[in-house]
């Protein structure tokens, strides 16, 4: 019999017990939850992974937990400037969209770039305009106003630094949020978001809108979005690397996964993980940081949903 898995992640970096209190740490559990049974409830009705994907995604993007959607960072400008993509595994089509401003689900427009345009990649104002013409949802700049972020941008221009998520007391996370599933059909699919870097310049794109660096899904290996310094995502073509170990050196997904996440990422000081899967269900979440926000669900399995290195 067929069976889906899904996995999920809300961003990797140091997160430490230490610096959680409880109510936070309930309030990221249940968001995870969340976004696991948004996507679950697709797939155990037969639905497609990629519309798995993009509805646990978007139950992400509305939680001012994560630097997706609604609490995306402030750029250096005062601005949210978003970055998404998708990618299905079953024919290689792919949307992504890059800074982008006041749009509610930056994910479902990086899906009606694939599904509605003959185009994979649109970026600032023209992707705005695109967002016009498929009624993407926008929000005013009010909706992603959220103090903690608003804080550490001020704390990020006093020192003219960028800061990945928050840099508080160690708290340094990587706040993407990511899903990969496959389906009762053998289908898979891969979705990133992200609001960037706290104090980022003005343009500035990472590893989540970029297609085999922090997005990818391809049936014949894995689907695979990726969570850390976008820079060295992009220097190492991440989320590819992973399918090109599987395809042409027929690593298994976790040996290939160890490779890229544990050796090659680390040697060039990339820090941050990802979530991964195959076609033959099995997941993977590595990260070579303190922590990273992440949950799995197979079928017939318990909910998986881990926090730091243990």
């Amino acid at each position: 019999m067929n069976s889906f898995a899904i996995a999920i992640h809300g961003g990797a970096g140091t997160i430490l017990r230490s610096s959680m209190t409880p109510e936070k740490e309930t309030a990221y559990k249940k968001a995870l939850e969340d976004a696991i049974v948004a996507g679950e409830g697709i797939l155990v009705k037969g639905g497609r992974s990629i519309d798995a994907v993009e509805a646990a995604i978007r139950v992400l993007e509305d939680n001012s937990l994560f630097n997706a959607g609604k609490g995306a960072v402030f750029t250096n400008e005062g601005k949210h400037e978003m970055d998404a993509s998708l990618m299905n595994g079953k024919d290689l089509t792919a949307g992504a969209v890059a800074g982008v401003q006041n749009i509610k689900n930056p994910v479902s427009l990086a899906r009606a770039v694939m599904d509605k345009s003959e185009h994979v990649f649109m970026a600032g104002l023209g992707a705005q305009e695109f967002a016009k013409k498929v009624n993407a949802e926008f929000m005013p700049d009010d909706y992603f106003f959220v103090q903690l972020r608003y804080d550490q941008l001020q704390q990020a221009k006093q020192s003219d630094i960028m800061i990945l998520d928050h840099t508080v007391d160690k708290d340094k996370k990587f706040g993407t949020v990511g899903c990969v599933a496959l389906d009762l059909h053998g289908n898979m699919a891969a979705g990133t978001s992200t609001g960037g870097m706290t104090n980022k310049k003005h343009g500035r794109v990472g590893d989540t809108p970029i297609i085999g660096a922090g997005t990818y899904a391809n049936n014949k290996t894995c689907a695979v979005s990726c969570t850390g310094h976008g820079e060295f995502f992009i220097r190492s073509v991440v989320a590819y690397d992973i399918s090109c170990l599987m395809e042409y050196k027929g690593l298994s997904l976790k040996k290939a996964c160890e490779i890229v996440v544990m050796d090659k990422l680390v040697k060039i000081g990339g820090e941050g993980g990802l979530i991964a899967i195959d076609a033959k269900g099995n997941i993977e979440l590595p990260f070579n940081s303190e922590g990273m926000y992440r949950a799995s669900k197979k079928s017939n399995s318990e909910l998986y949903i881990g926090i730091y290195k243990d």
